[in-house]
């Protein structure tokens, strides 16, 4: 008989056999896999076809409050115990559901892992305030709100995970930083269309002296995040963005 510790090394390596199965085939596949007999029934009755997704099932609408389970559900497993601790299994004991229930929503772990990061961060942070400094505050707000909850206390670990785990590292730059660099890419174009932001940027770098101080503080600790804090790094950043002009005015104020 197996030990524990070998049980659980089994049903581990499974899941991610399974979560590398259900990222890559197509969704329809997927449920002739899950319902056998039922889907082709439902299949020769003329049911549509499913639109392959990898971050959303199919089927029935989505269930906000079981989504914000989830998310709670695997934040904390990722703080207990890094991204290894978050398994399709224990999350769908954690919130009391079916498994089957956590793969029409999610089809693999670094999918779920990654929506719930996204959840708790924003996909659109820079909303359009009609300013680049309210832009800019909004986008830093996201963080500090963020980084107040569950996700702060699980920031170091998923970084350490990410090191080591190059297919984890992609979803997350996929699926997380590039919608929401994308959002505060656009709030520096609307800045420069309105005549705040002078030309000849390197916004990738501007992105990253905006929000890796955040980063950077919730992962050694060494001082805190407060709301002083994300008006003093967006004035900061002003500094280097804004039209010479602007400048000139906000250090008269």
């Amino acid at each position: 008989m197996a030990s524990t510790g070998q049980s659980e090394r089994l049903r581990t390596c499974n899941e991610e056999r399974a979560d590398t199965i259900y990222s890559y085939v197509p969704e329809p596949v997927i449920l002739a896999v899950k319902l056998g007999p039922k889907f082709r029934a439902m299949r020769r009755q003329g049911a549509p076809r499913a639109r392959t997704a990898i971050t959303h099932g199919v089927g029935r609408p989505r269930d906000e409050r079981i989504d914000a389970e989830v998310t709670f559900a695997v934040l904390s497993a990722l703080k207990e115990g890094g991204y290894r601790a978050v398994t399709i299994d224990g999350i769908a004991r954690r919130v009391g559901r079916a498994r089957t229930s956590i793969y029409r929503r999610w089809t693999s772990k670094r999918s779920l892992v990654a929506y719930a990061v996204l959840s708790e961060m924003g996909d659109d942070p820079a909303a359009d305030t009609g300013s680049v400094r309210g832009d800019l505050e909004a986008a830093v707000g996201t963080l500090l709100n963020a980084f107040a909850g569950p996700l702060g206390r699980a920031l170091a670990g998923l970084v350490a995970d990410m090191a080591q785990d190059k297919a984890l590292a992609l979803t997350i730059r996929k699926q997380v930083l590039t919608a929401r660099r994308g959002s505060m890419r656009e709030a520096l174009i609307r800045g420069r269309n309105r005549g705040e932001v002078r030309d000849g940027l390197d916004v990738e770098l501007v992105l990253d002296m905006l929000t890796g101080p955040f980063y950077y503080r919730t992962l050694f600790g060494h001082a805190p995040i407060t709301l002083r804090t994300t008006r003093q790094v967006v004035a900061y950043v002003l500094r280097i963005i804004e039209v010479e002009g602007r400048r000139k005015i906000h250090r008269a104020r």
